[in-house]
């Protein structure tokens, strides 16, 4: 007899094969979801980290370089040599806190705002019309398995850029 949850659905799709299938789509996923930024980024010798900072910065901007670290959970050594790059080439810019003049907040520049404005629109593509061939359903049904598979704090973390108080 077939395990059922409380709702009373099967459990039948929990097979090794259809696991399998999911880890498998998604590395396939992510190439694709990556490729295009990543192209954009060769000729500028950046790379994933480059993107991702740029991305937290434009989502949230005057966030803190610890907030940083924590969203993007890197070290401090490695985050220092990506904003390092990113503030030579004029592309984020760092302000002194009002509150703790310890802290810096960071702010992407234009041109850095152009960048970003560049590697998402390329992404929203792709989700875009990933989104139209699935279908409104399965948009939410996906939403729901990556929100499901992050650690208690990264949950946290998305669920407050989620609702724009990070």
């Amino acid at each position: 007899m077939a395990e059922t949850p409380a709702g009373g659905e099967s459990l039948l799709f929990l097979t090794d094969e259809n696991i399998r299938k999911g880890v498998e789509a998604m590395f396939f996923a992510y190439r694709g979801f990556t490729a295009d930024p990543d192209r954009i980024l060769e000729g500028m010798a950046y790379g994933r980290a480059h993107h991702r900072a740029v991305h937290f910065i434009h989502r949230s901007p005057g966030t803190t370089v610890g907030n940083l670290l924590a969203i993007l959970g890197v070290t401090k050594q490695s985050l220092n040599r990506v904003l390092r790059s990113l503030f030579d080439d004029g592309l984020v810019e760092a302000r002194v806190g009002k509150k703790d003049k310890r802290e810096r907040h960071l702010y992407l520049t234009e041109k850095g705002a152009a960048l970003e404005r560049k590697l998402s629109d390329a992404q929203r593509a792709r989700m875009r019309a990933a989104y139209r061939a699935a279908g409104p359903a399965a948009v939410q049904g996906f939403r729901t398995v990556l929100e499901a598979m992050m650690d208690p704090e990264q949950r946290r973390q998305y669920l407050t850029l989620k609702e724009g108080t990070a």
